[in-house]
C-alpha cells in the first residue's frame, strides 16, 4: 500500500464498515515498522481489497481486511489472507491472530478454510454491541515440518 492508493483504500474501507479507519489510521500503519499493509490490484489497476498487518516478533495479527463491492466473489479476500500467511512464514512467525464479527459468516468460513481456529470470544466488542470471534492460525516450527515427513 502506497500513499496513491489511500483514497481507494478509504472508499472501501468506507463502504464496508461502520466506524471505518481514517487516513491517519492507514498512513500510520504505513509508516510503521511494524506494519505491513497490502493491496489487491483489479485488472482495470484499480484497488480491489487491502489487507494490514501488524507483525511483533513472532506473532502477528490482522487489523483490517476488505474487498471493495464490485470486486467481491473473486478471490480477493483469500488471495490477501494467503498473502498475509505467506509473508508470516517467510518473517518466522509462530501465530497470526485476527478478530472478526459474528455476523460476519463468509469470512469465518474463509478463515475456517485456511486453518484459522476460533480461539476466543471478545463479548460485546464491536461498538453495536456485536461479539468479536478470536482466530489463529498456528504455524508449524520446521521440527514439526521435519516430523510430519
Amino acid at each position: 500500500m502506497c500513499e496513491q492508493d489511500l483514497e481507494a483504500v478509504l472508499d472501501i474501507e468506507s463502504a464496508s464498515f461502520s466506524r471505518p479507519w481514517t487516513r491517519r489510521h492507514f498512513l500510520d500503519e504505513m509508516h510503521s515498522p511494524f506494519g505491513f499493509p497490502l493491496v489487491a490490484t483489479a485488472p482495470d489497476g484499480g484497488v480491489a481489497g487491502y489487507l494490514c498487518l501488524k507483525l511483533l516478533l513472532d506473532e502477528a495479527e490482522i487489523l483490517d481486511v476488505a474487498v471493495s463491492h464490485a470486486q467481491r466473489g473473486r478471490g480477493i479476500g483469500r488471495f490477501l489472507v494467503e498473502s498475509a500467511l505467506t509473508f508470516c512464514r517467510t518473517r518466522e512467525v509462530a501465530l497470526l491472530s485476527l478478530e472478526v464479527r459474528v455476523s460476519n459468516c463468509a469470512a469465518i468460513a474463509l478463515y475456517d478454510r485456511l486453518g484459522f481456529r476460533a480461539s476466543g470470544r471478545r463479548k460485546r466488542y464491536y461498538e453495536n454491541g456485536e461479539d468479536a470471534i478470536l482466530m489463529d492460525y498456528t504455524f508449524k516450527n520446521k521440527a514439526e515440518e521435519c516430523d510430519a515427513v
